[in-house]
């Protein structure tokens, strides 16, 4: 069974597969629109703030003298390189982010975005699951990627329906209580 789900403002679409497939052929990341904002107010926070302040490191670190035994320059050169890493990982994401119009999804079947509550029928316990994109994935959060095997076994199923997936921790089997 196949989906289309298409994007606000967008004409490229998200094809969604019943827990066997991948997000589309493109190299978009889907996020919801909290997200870009997030991301956009960190980006340019580092941009302005966050640059200066590692200028400023560098520059005390330099005051120091000499620049071959100095390990605080080096840690401050270190800092700005994984710095500029982060920041242009932010922008790289940015430029392929697509905003999510979940209003075009089926509300009786879990996809991207969908809020899910599962029984897990090897120890009885209850789990709620957020589904994301994988920028937004966050285990500790209940985000999960609709392209880890738990994600892409949820997508597809309805309130009641009692399915495996298989995980690198085995064999997992859930039933879904509900869908928001």
């Amino acid at each position: 069974m196949r989906w289309q789900f298409f994007l606000k403002n967008q004409k490229a679409s998200l094809t969604l597969f019943n827990g066997k497939g991948s997000m589309g052929q493109d190299n978009f990341v889907y996020l919801r629109r909290e997200r870009i904002l997030e991301l956009e107010r960190e980006l340019k926070e580092m941009k302005v703030k966050g640059r200066k302040e590692i200028a400023e490191k560098i520059a005390e670190a330099r005051s120091h003298g000499d620049l071959s035994e100095n390990a605080e320059y080096d840690a401050a050169k270190e800092e700005q390189g994984l710095f500029e890493l982060k920041l242009s990982k932010l922008e790289d994401i940015l430029s392929r982010a697509r905003e999510i119009d979940t209003s075009q999804f089926p509300s009786d079947k879990v996809h991207i975005l969908s809020k899910v509550k599962v029984k897990n029928f090897k120890n009885q316990k209850v789990f709620e699951y957020f589904l994301v994109s994988p920028e937004e994935a966050d285990f500790q959060t209940g985000k999960i990627s609709v392209t880890s095997p738990v994600g892409k076994g949820l997508i597809g199923s309805k309130v009641g329906d009692r399915i495996k997936i298989n995980a690198p921790a085995g064999v997992l089997e859930f039933e879904i209580l509900e869908i928001n």
